[in-house]
């Protein structure tokens, strides 16, 4: 992705994800947008957006952070929303183990209170432990927490899988997290 897309998907993210207020754009319940709406307000705002343009971000984001509605009418975030939406996501098992990127700055708080949303909907969890590291490489000298999945999963915690294969659940508590013996940097592979 060019650096012009890259911008655009980061306003994106914001609008779509935090702050739609910014430009006016109304998101249903569900945090569907109106395509039209959503490039017309995106031009107002002083930003070049088409809908081939949108095609590209929403097809090439390394993240997938975006998805369109089986018409192409519509436009949402996958996840990470701090706004109150409901995905429409369905419970379901997750496996033995998640991977969480942080930063070790974080490491004392997550030993005391575990993961927690924050202003976000849910704690964000990876399948494979090179996202993790991507992740945490975003935060500072990155380090990966092993969270016991299967193990949450039959003490009653939900766990959901966003389209794009991010797992996400409301909190991780401390005795589910497999610190490592080694809080060093942990390298991109």
């Amino acid at each position: 992705m060019d650096k012009h897309s890259a911008k655009i998907s980061k306003f994106l993210s914001l609008i779509l994800r935090h702050k739609p207020q910014v430009i006016g754009l109304h998101l249903d319940a569900n945090g569907w947008a109106q395509v039209d709406e959503l490039i017309e307000l995106v031009n107002q705002h002083g930003i070049a957006l088409s809908s081939e343009m949108l095609d590209v971000i929403v097809g090439n984001n390394d993240k997938a952070r975006f998805t369109f509605n089986a018409d192409r009418t519509q436009i949402r975030a996958n996840q990470g929303h701090s706004l109150n939406i409901d995905l429409d996501l369905v419970a379901e098992p997750p496996p033995a183990i998640l991977f969480h990127g942080t930063a070790t700055r974080f490491l004392s708080s997550i030993r005391d209170k575990g993961l927690l949303s924050g202003s976000r909907q849910h704690v964000h969890l990876s399948a494979e432990e090179v996202n993790a590291i991507k992740v945490g490489q975003r935060h500072g000298n990155p380090i990966v927490l092993t969270i016991q999945a299967a193990a949450m999963g039959q003490a009653g915690y939900q766990f959901f899988c966003s389209q794009n294969g991010v797992w996400l659940t409301e909190r991780v508590p401390p005795q589910y997290i497999v610190f490592p013996s080694k809080a060093g940097p942990v390298s991109g592979g």
